[in-house]
């Protein structure tokens, strides 16, 4: 047993310079706007209803404020209210649609990605550093690995998956360090690593390598392997990753077999961006 292992559902507070009060100073902002959409982002990617009191502290506003946001994203069909708990509704669909829709490289890549999980025969996904999370921008789903599900739009932690690793090792120094001093790095199962100290040593290898491998630190008999997604510049813009069974997919299978059709896939990808 891990006696700091997060409770299942459980959801980190959100980054702190993304919270709506910094930027109130600027006459031109819109406040309430920005704390409803924030409240709207302390869903996360929970599906269980969510009380007020739960949203308040993701969000790291008044429980009032929320309350207030709440109401209103009641009003407008956003959100729907079952006694004390909350709930997103499939109207809260058409913000995410709107960027889908209007962002071709999502569209172009995700053939790319189908090729690639048929190549490898195991479950490819496209996602991108949002904050101190990976968000999934594409997927190509072989088998169903996560017990949680993973579609377009879903969040996980970057200090422990693959591809937040990936692209947390293109990080400069300072943003590196302004990571770790705002982030708890709790342990999701044993392996988990959770020291600065490994974590930076970690990002050291991924560096040097250009991929990162991660063993079963986020869930037990999942392993994955990421290689970033570079622009013509040079610059990561996002990481593609393959994800395995460990009990089925020994680790040198990931580099051996699975890593140079991977970077043919995101050379493939990284063509489809601007530089």
């Amino acid at each position: 047993m891990l006696p700091n292992l997060p409770p299942p559902g459980y959801a980190a507070p959100l980054a702190p310079e993304d919270h709506p009060d910094q930027l109130r100073g600027d006459p031109d902002y819109m406040l309430t706007l920005a704390r409803g959409l924030h409240v709207i982002r302390a869903f996360g990617t929970r599906r269980h209803p969510q009380t007020a009191a739960e949203l308040a502290r993701r969000a790291g506003l008044p429980r009032a404020v929320v309350q207030r946001c709440l109401h209103t994203l009641i009003l407008l069909g956003i959100a729907e209210q079952h006694g004390r708990q909350y709930i997103l509704t499939p109207r809260i669909l058409g913000l995410g649609y709107a960027y889908f829709s209007s962002t071709p490289f999502v569209s172009l890549a995700q053939p790319v990605l189908e090729e690639l999980s048929a190549t490898v025969n195991e479950t490819c996904a496209l996602a991108i550093m949002e904050g101190h999370e990976m968000l999934y921008l594409a997927r190509s789903e072989v088998n169903r690995l996560l017990a949680t599900s993973m579609g377009l739009g879903s969040r996980l932690p970057a200090y422990c998956t693959s591809i937040g690793r990936v692209l947390l090792a293109q990080l400069s120094e300072p943003a590196l360090a302004r990571y770790f001093a705002a982030i708890d790095l709790q342990p999701y199962t044993e392996f988990t690593l959770t020291t600065e100290a490994r974590l930076r040593a970690e990002l050291a290898r991924i560096r040097e390598q250009d991929y990162a491998v991660v063993d079963q630190e986020l869930e037990l008999n999942v392993r994955a392997i990421s290689v970033p997604v570079r622009s013509a510049s040079g610059k990561a813009c996002g990481a593609v990753n393959v994800s395995v069974k460990a009990a089925r997919v020994p680790l040198e299978r990931l580099t051996g077999e699975f890593l140079a059709p991977m970077r043919q896939a995101v050379a493939r990808i990284g063509e489809f961006l601007a530089a």
